[in-house]
């Protein structure tokens, strides 16, 4: 079903249809974004809950003015941002690295059936700064167009291109290295 017929649904006062076209439409994208910010199936979980509580909660001011889908988007990345920032203060308080608790999560992964490339990778992307980090996660892996991003960043295309380019290079320059060739 497409944004705007969920939002008509909506506006006809078929919530609880729309709810569900809603949920079908956008819980596995969100949640995949989701995950890749937490490295847990149970916070990207938590967290896609949230979203369709402030999703839902926030559909009747929604005016139109970008798609549905990056307004979730935003919605999902500032739950995610605001995650991160709570984790950081509370490893901070408990003397934790962060950094470290987060790669962990990547190697004790039960579900991960990746190479070891695969695994590295995703510990090269967690280690990225949060804007570099998002900006690579929806443009490589849920291979969205820089407008898009813009939209859900508030960033503009160029600053997005040079955020992607940096993260990549980045990326390649550990994978070079722990690994010993050229990607």
């Amino acid at each position: 079903m497409t944004d705007k017929e969920i939002i008509t649904l909506y506006r006809s006062g078929q919530k609880e249809r729309a709810f569900g076209e809603l949920v079908e439409s956008y819980s596995e994208r969100l949640y995949w974004h989701l995950r890749r910010f937490t490295n847990s199936h149970e916070d990207a979980d938590d967290l896609l809950q949230d979203c369709f509580v402030k999703i839902w909660s926030s559909l009747p001011e929604f005016r139109e003015e970008s798609r549905l889908y990056t307004w979730a988007y935003r919605i999902a990345t500032n739950e995610a941002l605001n995650h991160i920032r709570k984790n950081r203060w509370r490893a901070a308080l408990q003397r934790e690295d962060l950094d470290a608790v987060m790669e962990q999560r990547i190697d004790d992964d039960p579900s991960f059936n990746g190479t070891e490339l695969q695994r590295e990778l995703m510990k090269a992307i967690n280690r990225l700064p949060a804007k570099q980090k998002l900006v690579f996660n929806l443009r490589y892996f849920d291979e969205l167009p820089y407008e898009d991003i813009a939209e859900i960043t508030g960033t503009s295309v160029g600053a997005l291109k040079a955020s992607y380019h940096f993260a990549c290079e980045k990326i390649k320059s550990e994978l070079k290295e722990k690994f010993d060739t050229d990607f």
